[in-house]
C-alpha cells in the first residue's frame, strides 16, 4: 500500500547496492527532488552507496550542481548504464575519468530490455547494434577503462540468424516523476511531456520485489478516469508530492494541454527557443544543408529528425508545406506535430498522440519510418558513421542506433569540415570561402553509431549531405551523387578526401 511522504523519506527506503531505474528522457521529466534527497542522504550519512543506475535516455536537468550529478560526483554509484548522457554535463566528464564503470547502449534497447524485465523475462533480443560500437566483436558497451562486464551484450544465433542480447541488472527501486496522484494512488502523466517507461519500469521493479517511488505535483481527490491513469496505484509504495515552480505558457503548450494548429507551430517553436540557452545550429552551412536535405521528404511520410543541423529540415519543410503532410515522431513517444529542441528536446508541439517509448522504439526497430534525418561527428571510406562519441568527449548513442538501423531511407545531414568552416551562397551560387581544419570524412572512424556494411545488406537508401554536395552509399564505398552550383569538384570535395570514391 502506498504512503504520502517527503522525499527525505522516500530515499530511506533504497538499500545499498540496489540497482534503481529512473524515468525521464534526456533533460525532460526527471524526478528531481528524489534526486537531490538521495543526494543529501549520501552526503550525510554515505548511505545507500554502491548503486548502479539505470535510464533508458539519461536523467540530467543540463546543470551539473542539480539532480543526480552531486551524489554521482560523489561516489555514490558504482555503475552506470544509459543510453544518453548530454543532458548530465559533470557525470559524462567524470565517466572518462574512470571514476565508475559506465555503460552505452542504444536508447531503444535499454527501453526493450526494461519491458522484458517487466514480463519475467532477463533480456531482450534485437537486430539494433549489430556491426556498430556495442556489438561484442567490435568494442562492447563500455565506456572508459574499467567498465569491461560482458553481461549486458551478448551476440546470439537463433533460427540461423544473428541477434545481440540485452540483459540489464535486476532492477529494484524506480524512480518516476508524474503529473497527479488520486486517492487510490493511481498516477496519471497529464501535465507531463512523456510518460516514457514509466510502466515497464514499475512493473519491472515490482517483478523483482522491488520498491517504486513517485514524485509528483499534487494529489487529487477524484479517482483518475481509467485510461488516464499510467501507474496503477498498487504499484506504488511511496508518493512524494513537489508542488512545480512556475512554467512560462510557451513550455506548458508542450504538454498537450490545450490544442496548437498547424499554423501556429512556427509561433510556439520561436517562443521556446527564445527561452532556451541552447539554440539551433543556424549558420549558412546549416540552411543549405537542411535545404536540400529536406527535399527527399514524399507526402505520407512516417519521419525522425535528429537534433542539430538535421533540426533545418523540418524548417524547411514547414517553409515548403511539407510539414503538413508529413509526420513527425520524436524518440519520447510523441507522434505527430513538431518537435521541440535544447532543453526539452523529447517534447513536441502539437503532438497528436504520446505513447510508451518501448512502443515508439517497437516502430522504429521494425522498419515503420519512411526516412530519418542524422547529425554525424564522422565518416569514413566505408559509409560508416561516427554520430556520439567525439575526441576526449562523448553524449552517448541514444536512439540513433535504433533510428538507422532499418529506416528504408537514412540521410545524414554535416558539414564536409569543421572548425573555421566558412560558407556562403548568393542566388544558389554556393562558395566554399574557407575550409575547416578538422575532417568529417575520413579513412577510419575507431566509434562505429552506424554500420554502412549492415544498410547494403538491408537494402537501405543513405544519402549523406554536405553544404556542397550529396554522397550516396554503394557496396564498394561513397559515390558522389550531386555537386552543387559554384562548388568545383576537384578543388572542393576530390582534393579534401583521403580516400577515392565514385563519380
Amino acid at each position: 500500500m502506498f504512503q504520502i511522504m517527503s522525499a527525505d523519506d522516500a530515499i530511506r527506503m533504497i538499500p545499498d547496492g540496489a540497482c534503481i531505474c529512473v524515468n525521464s528522457f534526456v533533460g525532460i521529466e526527471n524526478p528531481v527532488e528524489l534526486h537531490e534527497a538521495l543526494g543529501r542522504r549520501f552526503h550525510e550519512t554515505g548511505s545507500p552507496a554502491h548503486l548502479t543506475v539505470v535510464s533508458s535516455a539519461g536523467f540530467g536537468v543540463w546543470d551539473e550542481n542539480r539532480a543526480a550529478e552531486g551524489y554521482i560526483r560523489e561516489g555514490a554509484v558504482d555503475k552506470l548504464i544509459c543510453g544518453h548522457f548530454g543532458a548530465m554535463p559533470s557525470t559524462k566528464k567524470i565517466v572518462l575519468e574512470d571514476r565508475f564503470e559506465a555503460y552505452n547502449l542504444p536508447l531503444g534497447c535499454i527501453s526493450h530490455a526494461i519491458r522484458a524485465q517487466a514480463g519475467g523475462l532477463p533480456g531482450a533480443l534485437s537486430k539494433v547494434g549489430l556491426d556498430i560500437f556495442v556489438d561484442p566483436r567490435r568494442q562492447g558497451p563500455g565506456i572508459n577503462r574499467i567498465s569491461k562486464s560482458k553481461s549486458y551484450v551478448k551476440l546470439v544465433e537463433v533460427d540461423g540468424e544473428e541477434f545481440l542480447y540485452y540483459k540489464l541488472p535486476k532492477i529494484n527501486v524506480a524512480m518516476i516523476k508524474g503529473t497527479a496522484a488520486d486517492p487510490r494512488g493511481n498516477i496519471s502523466f497529464d501535465d507531463m511531456y512523456m510518460s516514457g517507461d514509466a510502466l515497464s519500469i514499475c512493473q519491472a521493479t515490482k517483478a523483482n520485489g522491488g520498491i517504486v517511488l513517485v514524485q509528483v505535483d499534487r494529489l487529487v481527490d477524484m479517482p483518475s478516469r481509467p485510461r488516464n491513469a499510467i501507474i496503477p496505484g498498487c504499484f506504488v509504495d511511496a508518493i512524494v508530492v513537489v508542488e512545480p515552480g512556475w512554467r512560462d505558457e510557451a513550455y506548458t503548450a508542450l504538454t498537450g494541454s490545450f490544442e496548437i494548429p498547424y499554423s501556429e507551430w512556427s509561433l510556439w517553436t520561436d517562443r521556446i527557443e527564445s527561452l532556451s540557452n541552447q539554440r539551433r545550429q543556424d549558420s549558412t552551412a546549416a540552411r543549405i544543408i537542411g535545404k536540400r536535405a529536406a527535399k527527399e521528404l514524399r507526402k505520407e511520410d512516417i519521419v525522425n529528425v535528429g537534433i542539430g543541423i538535421p533540426e533545418m529540415v523540418s524548417h524547411y519543410a514547414r517553409k515548403n508545406g511539407m510539414l503538413d503532410h508529413i509526420t513527425l515522431t520524436v524518440e519520447s513517444g510523441s507522434v505527430g506535430g513538431f518537435p521541440a529542441s535544447g532543453a526539452v528536446f523529447g517534447a513536441m508541439i502539437g503532438a497528436t498522440c504520446v505513447i510508451d517509448m518501448s512502443n515508439q522504439f517497437d516502430l522504429y526497430d521494425n522498419g515503420g519510418l519512411d526516412i530519418c534525418f542524422m547529425g554525424a561527428l564522422e565518416v569514413d571510406r566505408h559509409g560508416n558513421v561516427n554520430a556520439h562519441h567525439g575526441p576526449g568527449a562523448f553524449a552517448g548513442i541514444g536512439g540513433f542506433a535504433n533510428i538507422t538501423a532499418k529506416t528504408p531511407t537514412v540521410v545524414f545531414c554535416l558539414t564536409f569540415n569543421t572548425k573555421g568552416l566558412s560558407v556562403s551562397r548568393k542566388g544558389g551560387i554556393i562558395s566554399i570561402d574557407q575550409n575547416g581544419s578538422i575532417p568529417k570524412f575520413v579513412n577510419e572512424i575507431q566509434h562505429v553509431s552506424f554500420s554502412a556494411r549492415q544498410a547494403v545488406a538491408n537494402g537501405q537508401r543513405v544519402l549523406y549531405v554536405t553544404e556542397r554536395c550529396v554522397l550516396t552509399l554503394t557496396r564498394t564505398g561513397l559515390k558522389l551523387l550531386e555537386v552543387y552550383p559554384g562548388v568545383d569538384v576537384v578543388r572542393d570535395i576530390l582534393a579534401l578526401l583521403p580516400f577515392p570514391i565514385e563519380i
